[in-house]
């Protein structure tokens, strides 16, 4: 037995994180809209929210893409359709046309935010929606989130003083790119020295596919940079750096300024 409507608009609720400004007022639509027969364009990057939010709008609705060849067929049958990636619609005058005349009511979702006027002349409702750069506030709760997630996959549990490297997140792909460096974190914690050395393996197995001469030294940052990097955050000094390496310091002071793109200040 699947899910009712409203724990369905629930659980779009819960996962729509709406720390910032930005996504309050957004979210603050969507309720409102969920009880108006507004044609709704939701716009964004990748990863910004825009299918979460178009579920708390429509929890039931059928979703569509823009090009699929059935999709006059979902208008016809459907009193509500989530339309996803509208720009790849061909004939977007056919489209509007036969979502008029069967009074179909759409929540349309678009990448990026460069939608021609014709579209937004057919929408009530436009609702953009930032990149994460654009909202910090909302990093760290969908960070905590993902953490979460990544816990009951991996059935792991987590040190108590564990804290994630939000410095370190990747936030490029919004909510794609975080989720995937949170999860890497919680996995860190979790892998021993023979499951880094066959992804190790992995790795530069690939690499020696793409790159025919210098592998050795190209490749040799996988092992002293992040042993740099943990020595730093350890040792706090260069002094005690080399002491615990083995290393002279100015051996040591040469690899950092070797490494010093991959290596944070």
């Amino acid at each position: 037995m699947g899910m009712d409507v409203a724990a369905v608009q629930d659980v779009a609720a819960i996962n729509f994180i709406a720390a910032s400004k930005p996504l309050k007022e957004a979210l603050k639509s969507a309720n409102l809209l969920k009880s108006l027969k507004f044609n709704t364009l939701i716009s964004g990057d990748i990863g910004t929210g825009r299918h979460t939010l178009a579920r708390v709008i429509m929890p039931d609705a059928p979703i569509v893409k823009g090009e699929d060849p059935e999709l006059y067929t979902y208008i016809e049958n459907h009193s509500q359709l989530i339309v996803d990636g509208i720009e790849n619609i061909e004939l977007i005058s056919k489209f509007f046309q036969s979502v008029q005349k069967y009074e179909t009511h759409i929540v349309a979702i678009s990448t990026g935010n460069n939608i021609g006027a014709e579209y937004q002349s057919f929408f009530s409702v436009s609702i953009v929606l930032p990149p994460l750069h654009e909202r910090p506030e909302d990093i760290k709760p969908l960070s905590e989130k993902f953490l979460q997630e990544a816990c009951q996959l991996f059935g792991c549990s987590l040190p108590e003083k564990f804290d994630l490297d939000i410095e370190h997140l990747d936030i490029s792909k919004n909510a794609f790119s975080l989720r995937k460096s949170v999860y890497l974190q919680c996995l860190a914690l979790q892998v021993g020295f023979n499951d880094i050395l066959n992804l190790n393996e992995i790795y530069l197995l690939r690499k020696m596919e793409e790159e025919k001469e210098n592998i050795y030294k190209n490749e040799l940052l996988l092992f002293e940079v992040p042993l740099i990097r943990a020595g730093m955050k350890k040792f706090k000094s260069q002094l005690k750096m080399s002491q615990a390496f083995g290393l002279n310091r100015n051996t040591l002071r040469k690899k950092i300024n070797e490494w010093k793109d991959y290596i944070d200040d």
